[in-house]
């Protein structure tokens, strides 16, 4: 008789509740920190004061305070815009000043229409162009002293526009524009060359833009001492940087390269965050740190050299717009946008207080700039780094 053997239990599958056709289908547990979906923009959390513009394959991050204070610039803006056309020797009223814009005439339409509105228009583009490329200088070479000016952009335009006049090959004034745009891209050029090796360090950058700078200044300077009197004085005038005896023949051009320039600039907006970052960290997220930064000097170089042509060297606006618009903004990288509406703001109102100081004197706004840069630079030199 043998023993029986042990049964082994059956193994039973679990019941499963028949999923009706109005009951949802099961879905995987999700963190409970999560707070998007998968194919959607994340959300920010208020405290960052970010939020995200998305239209299908196209978005963009924006900061609130900089959408905010860029709106206050605007309004400033349009509020010194319309003071400069008042006010004057000659008083205009604000009514008179909206007639003459909407082209009915008047009185006062050789003062505000040919005089003072293409003169206003002009100073606010080549303060938007300096602002703008202010802030994209001083991101590749992360340093707030840096600007076009340090790095021979006006420089080269000065000594151009010098060796034009001295050679005679210039046969009209209105061609001095254009030379004195080839001159600051040469002047770019060749910094950018010598300071080329292996890459590009921002300190090298700088330093070799100082040099060359100085070098520049000395052939100005040979020029004024050998040149006559009339020469000498066309050049100095130049040189200071004046909106006076301008108007729509070189407002129309810069506003011409910056409507182009356009798409570059929306891309710069968003290759200046990474930028603003260490190189090792950029890199590492996937930038082409040395393509990125010589595509932004050369935005940068385009816009300074463009508007010096118009109105001469203006110093001071391409270094203080930035870091003025950083202040206002809180942003972590300079901001573009506000960076442009800062300096177009600083120079109209320079303009304005230089017509108005001592009349009927008027100080070339040139000047006015770097009696007032001078002593910010001084205190930006002496503040501690934020």
């Amino acid at each position: 008789m043998t023993a029986a053997k042990p049964e082994r239990p059956r193994l039973t599958r679990p019941t499963r509740t028949p999923r009706m056709p109005w009951m949802p289908m099961s879905s995987p547990p999700t963190s409970p920190t999560s707070t998007t979906r998968p194919g959607t923009a994340p959300t920010y959390p208020r405290s960052a004061g970010l939020f995200v513009i998305r239209r299908r394959s196209f978005s963009l991050l924006l900061h609130r305070r900089s959408a905010a204070v860029a709106g206050v610039l605007l309004l400033l803006l349009t509020g010194a815009m319309l003071l400069s056309a008042c006010a004057g020797q000659t008083y205009v009223p604000p009514g008179e000043v909206w007639r003459v814009l909407r082209g009915h005439g008047g009185p006062y339409d050789l003062i505000v229409g040919e005089l003072r509105v293409p003169r206003i228009v002009l100073g606010a583009l080549v303060g938007a162009a300096l602002g703008m490329s202010g802030a994209l200088v001083q991101t590749v070479t992360r340093n707030p002293l840096a600007s076009p000016d340090v790095i021979g952009v006006g420089h080269g335009a000065a000594a151009a526009t010098v060796l034009a006049l001295a050679t005679g090959t210039v046969a009209s004034p209105g061609a001095l524009p254009a030379v004195s745009v080839a001159g600051g891209l040469a002047a770019a050029a060749l910094v950018y060359v010598l300071a080329w090796r292996h890459g590009m360090q921002p300190s090298r950058f700088v330093l070799t833009g100082v040099g060359i700078g100085v070098a520049l200044s000395a052939v100005v300077q040979l020029y004024l001492t050998e040149s006559e009197l009339a020469a000498a004085e066309q050049v100095k005038l130049w040189l200071t940087g004046s909106l006076n005896g301008r108007g729509w023949e070189q407002a129309v051009p810069l506003g011409w390269v910056l409507l182009v320039s356009l798409p570059a600039l929306v891309w710069a907006s968003r290759a200046l965050r990474p930028l603003g970052l260490d190189p090792d960290t950029a890199a590492a997220l996937g930038v082409r740190v040395h393509r990125a930064q010589l595509a932004l000097t050369v935005l940068g170089v385009i816009l300074a050299a463009t508007a010096t042509g118009a109105a001469g060297p203006i110093g001071f606006v391409a270094l203080t717009a930035p870091q003025l618009a950083r202040r206002l903004t809180r942003a972590p990288q300079l901001p573009l946008v506000a960076s442009a509406l800062t300096g177009a703001v600083v120079l109209v109102t320079a303009d304005l207080t230089a017509r108005t100081m001592m009349p009927p004197l008027e100080i070339p706004v040139g000047a006015l700039t770097a009696l007032v840069g001078g002593p910010y630079l001084l205190w930006l030199l002496a503040a501690p780094k934020s």
